[in-house]
């Protein structure tokens, strides 16, 4: 294997072809095998893309075939060698995607799924229902529209390609009334205005707290040192993309003066102890101290066996403050912290009483904000104020997210999942004693253990000796939060070592426990949980390769309320990975958004939707800090080539959908090639009718950069509208041999330019030459 060194690859296959070897190379898609086609003929390697090879390639010649073997091979007799993408490109063939900084709005488009019957938000329509996608044939082309009904059964025609102009709309839950908008009425008009009045004064105060946490002088951490690299070379996984991009960002934060408060928003075990363990090294190797702040004694205990182990062989003191610390205990690691000798403190809100003093704290770390309670959280602010704070959540609640959603805090995210991972296969049912039974059994013959919740801690021996009963032989131990240090950790280092098959447990198992070994999980009474601490508990399993089990149980023959079911059935429909911050979004849908920073704005949130408001938001703290709003040009396009996403090619309706909002934030090259090549990678080689899509979606946002905002073909004419007319930028166009006697001005209320094409099925082409040729001249 070449390892991903597409160079190194490069010099053998050149060095075969010299040695008058026919060289094969198999690659999976033919979209890739035209890229490396593209890339060997660049390093004057002869190599020729034939996709069916009917016979070898002539000695000192390369071909690249569309197949798959599973490694490649040298026959010196036959002076034929045979290589494989998956050698030549390595971890190269799965690109890592550059995550691009999105907006706070846009990361509330990808997180919602639109559904036929969902409320949706249209700027200049307002609230409607989506009544799902329908394909109508205009102008000899099939294309997709998304149906919107207003009041009075008014419906609207969307291109599916517009997509982006409408968000889902959330607001105050999903039990609070929604009036839909009357098209071309006045009262959508109104609620706008009403909104933004709301969002300029909030502006006002969140302009207020920047400037305060702007005013506030932090300590500007040095850049990384030799022994910080060597610490994060010590990490025993292979980080993700998104792991090393969340680490330069929270490193980026730590070197300025300004105090960092940043948001960590990944899911379950998708690894922000280990980017929180490198922001604390960087911390102590500064010579300040860290400290983390966690929800309950078993996560504390928990962080703590995991800094001992990451810390081990270097100079970094580390003590836990906890109840199960004895008095003598607390007052010595006090003592050592405000002294100075102890360089990272892990505890429970003991950690905010007022006699814990820090010697020099230059880093916060909150674990779980959402379990601490108002008092604490007080605390927090005041400890808080000229230190780096850095919060991790799986599920934010519905104000912690709204807070990271309009910029109060900045925020990272972790969306890919460990290698290996496989999502938790989730079933809501009635309790019934034989399934579970059964799934116990099953799990145990596979050498696994269980976690069975039972969220009572009176009779929570009785379940226990039930289990046992039930299974003879089998190993069964209880543990809950009233148990002594002793007892409780004995069992957990019990079920550490797999002496324990089943543990019947209470929620102490919330947060942080890490056994790759338990892969089925059984919740008694899961209709009393909270959609966030649901999701929070499944994390505890599926923490291995091994496909993991969770059974949310209710009692039998109970009718659940309307919340109860909704919230079982969107934890049973987020099984998949990156699940997390979906929830979040649908609990924002369950319980209302809520408000920011008071009451009275919400109910002008309400009547626009949560992304609206945001919108308004985003545009009134510009406006605050005396910064105009870029106007954004918006291009429509026409073009009568087929752009659609056939059925055939892609089955899910909704899929389909979610898709085309994607399609439509398209931008650049970039964008337009990573949307292709999960086309490929999801679903195989694309129609041209869906490569058609996403060139045009590219070709919008390329034309809008110019001031471009229609492109239409019409009648073996191609003919643009722009916003501001710049005649310069025409002449220099006329001047070019392509477009000499083809460009004309157009006259009319709206500046225009027309181009004669030379053939109607090459229209897009035409269009992709003169766009690009206007960037260059107007230097776009």
């Amino acid at each position: 294997s070449y390892g991903g060194s597409l160079d190194t690859a490069a010099g053998d296959i050149s060095h075969y072809c010299e040695a008058g070897y026919s060289v094969v190379i198999t690659v999976s898609g033919y979209r890739r095998a035209q890229a490396l086609e593209a890339f060997l003929i660049e390093r004057d390697i002869p190599a020729a893309l034939n996709a069916e090879l009917a016979e070898l390639p002539p000695p000192g010649s390369c071909a690249i075939a569309v197949g798959a073997l599973s490694g490649g091979m040298e026959y010196p007799s036959l002076k034929l060698a045979v290589l494989t993408e998956g050698q030549i490109m390595g971890d190269a063939a799965r690109k890592p995607r550059k995550t691009k900084v999105r907006s706070a709005r846009e990361r509330v488009q990808s997180y919602t799924d639109l559904t036929p019957g969902s409320l949706v938000v249209h700027e200049q329509y307002g609230i409607g229902r989506y009544a799902g996608l329908s394909q109508m044939i205009v102008d000899g082309a099939a294309r997709d529209y998304v149906r919107i009904v207003y009041r009075d059964n008014d419906s609207l025609y969307l291109p599916a390609t517009q997509l982006g102009a409408i968000s889902k709309h959330i607001g105050g839950g999903e039990d609070a009334p929604v009036r839909l908008s009357k098209m071309g009425g006045a009262d959508w008009k109104k609620s706008k205005a009403h909104a933004r009045a709301s969002a300029r004064d909030m502006a006002r105060e969140l302009t207020a707290l920047y400037a305060a946490r702007r005013r506030q002088r932090g300590h500007a951490f040095a850049p990384d040192s030799v022994w910080q690299t060597e610490f994060e070379e010590k990490f025993g996984y292979v980080e993700t993309d998104d792991q090393l991009k969340c680490i330069e960002e929270i490193k980026r934060d730590m070197e300025q003066p300004t105090p960092m408060d940043r948001l960590l928003c990944g899911d379950v075990g998708y690894g922000k102890t280990e980017v929180a363990m490198r922001a604390i090294m960087k911390c102590v190797l500064d010579g300040h101290q860290a400290a983390v702040l966690v929800p309950t004694t078993v996560l504390a205990r928990q962080h703590y066996i995991t800094a001992m182990k990451r810390f081990s062989g270097y100079p970094v003191n580390i003590d836990v403050l906890s109840r199960f610390k004895t008095p003598a205990q607390m007052k010595t690691a006090l003592k050592k912290l405000e002294a100075g000798s102890l360089d990272l403190i892990i505890g429970t809100h003991r950690l905010l009483q007022k006699d814990v003093k820090f010697h020099k704290l230059g880093l916060l770390v909150v674990d779980e904000e959402q379990r601490f309670g108002v008092a604490h959280k007080e605390r927090l602010k005041e400890l808080s104020k000229t230190v780096d704070v850095l919060t991790l959540s799986a599920t934010p609640i519905p104000r912690t997210l709204n807070m990271a959603l309009s910029g109060i805090h900045d925020m990272s995210v972790l969306e890919e999942p460990p290698t290996g991972r496989q999502p938790v296969q989730t079933y809501v049912m009635e309790h019934d004693w034989e399934v579970i039974r059964d799934a116990i059994a099953r799990e145990i013959a596979r050498g696994g253990q269980v976690y069975y919740l039972h969220n009572r801690i009176d009779n929570i021996s009785r379940v226990a000796a039930r289990i046992a009963e039930m299974l003879p032989g089998v190993s069964v131990a209880a543990a809950h939060g009233q148990m002594d240090q002793e007892a409780l950790s004995d069992v957990m280092e019990r079920v550490s070592d797999g002496n324990v098959s089943v543990l019947v447990c209470t929620t102490i198992i919330e947060t942080g426990i890490d056994i790759p070994n338990i892969n089925t999980l059984i919740i008694e009474d899961a209709d009393h949980m909270g959609l966030a601490q649901l999701h929070q508990i499944r994390g505890r399993v599926g923490r291995s390769p091994r496909r993991a089990f969770a059974y949310l149980t209710f009692r039998r023959g109970k009718v659940l309320s309307e919340v109860s079911e909704k919230r079982l059935s969107a934890i049973r429909e987020f099984a998949e990975f990156n699940s997390g911050f979906k929830i979040a979004m649908r609990d924002l849908e369950i319980r209302g958004a809520g408000n920011l920073l008071g009451a009275e704005q919400s109910g002008h949130m309400m009547k626009v939707g949560y992304d609206m408001y945001l919108k308004l938001l985003e545009e009134a703290v510009l406006e605050e800090q005396g910064v105009t709003a870029p106007k954004k040009i918006e291009c429509q396009a026409d073009f009568t080539v087929p752009a659609v996403l056939p059925e055939k090619y892609v089955p899910s309706g909704e899929q389909r959908v979610d898709l085309y909002r994607r399609i439509a934030r398209v931008e650049s090259e970039e964008d337009a090639d990573e949307m292709i090549a999960e086309l490929v990678d999801r679903f195989g080689d694309p129609p041209d009718e869906a490569v058609n899509l996403v060139r045009i979606a590219r070709l919008r946002a390329e034309a809008a950069r110019c001031g471009i905002t229609e492109v239409a073909q019409k009648s073996g004419v191609l003919s643009l509208k722009l916003e501001n007319f710049d005649m310069g930028v025409i002449t220099e166009l006329y001047a070019q041999p392509f477009f000499k006697g083809r460009i004309r001005v157009a006259a009319g209320e709206t500046p225009g330019v027309s181009l004669k094409l030379t053939d109607g099925k090459r229209a897009l082409d035409d269009a992709e030459i003169l766009i690009r040729a206007w960037r260059t001249v107007a230097g776009k």
